[in-house]
């Protein structure tokens, strides 16, 4: 499994960063988990063909998560015909204004009938002989989830945005061995991370959705100190293997 960190800001992009969005790649198939920014210019600049996405799915409605969706969910509408991604959204009352959104932009006709637009709740939120996916709600906002990824035998958990590490950290990190945490920086600080981290089973963590301004102090401090895991900062542009 690949990992493919192409927004990794906080909730407005910076100059060296777009607001959230991750492609995993698994076996020639890709999923995109959130989509803050563009997804389909980085999928044509890397060459991913965009009938090979699988499943576009946010942790929760908020535009530096979402943001993307309009677009994506455009040109596969009239433009990318082959394609047959699976869009799923944390919130049932976005399905009609995004459908809306669709059928203004073709001058009055509707999304086309197999385009796949749906929402999901807590549970296994998606699933298919390659990846299966949990969602894990936080308190975040309303509707927020974390996102524990299966696939290939590995294990990932994705935070999403959350109100902080001590009060609905996913329960699923202490409780299984995890290759990897994704774990937000924007509302707190690395510090407030790392007693909890200190007590989950993860043999990485990576930060990302990072508030430079507020937490790069903490953050080289935080990186320079020794760790019961491997610990790092994403950028836009870093690609992993698991």
């Amino acid at each position: 499994m690949r990992i493919i960190f192409y927004g990794t800001s906080h909730g407005v992009p910076e100059h060296h960063r777009r607001c959230s969005s991750y492609i995993l790649s698994v076996g020639g198939r890709y999923y995109l988990i959130d989509m803050g920014t563009q997804a389909i210019e980085e999928l044509r600049r890397r060459g991913i063909p965009i009938e090979a996405v699988r499943l576009v799915i946010c942790t929760h409605p908020h535009g530096d998560h979402t943001d993307g969706v309009i677009s994506f969910a455009d040109l596969v509408n009239w433009y990318f015909r082959k394609a047959d991604p699976e869009i799923l959204l944390p919130d049932e009352r976005l399905l009609a204004p995004l459908k809306t959104w669709l059928t203004v932009n073709d001058n009055g006709k509707p999304p086309r009938e197999d385009l796949r637009i749906g929402a999901f709740s807590a549970g296994v939120a998606y699933a298919d002989a390659h990846l299966r996916l949990t969602a894990i709600p936080t308190q975040h906002c309303v509707n927020a989830y974390a996102f524990l990824v299966e696939a290939e035998g590995k294990r990932i958990l994705f935070t999403g945005d959350l109100k902080h590490p001590s009060v609905d950290f996913p329960a699923a990190a202490f409780e299984t061995e995890l290759d990897l945490i994704v774990c937000e920086l924007a509302h707190f600080s690395p510090d407030d991370c790392i007693p909890v981290f200190d007590k989950t089973k993860a043999k990485r963590i990576l930060h990302t959705h990072i508030n430079d301004a507020r937490w790069a102090a903490a953050l080289s401090r935080q990186e320079n100190e020794p760790h019961p895991y491997e610990y790092g900062a994403a950028f836009d542009g870093l690609e992993i293997e698991l």
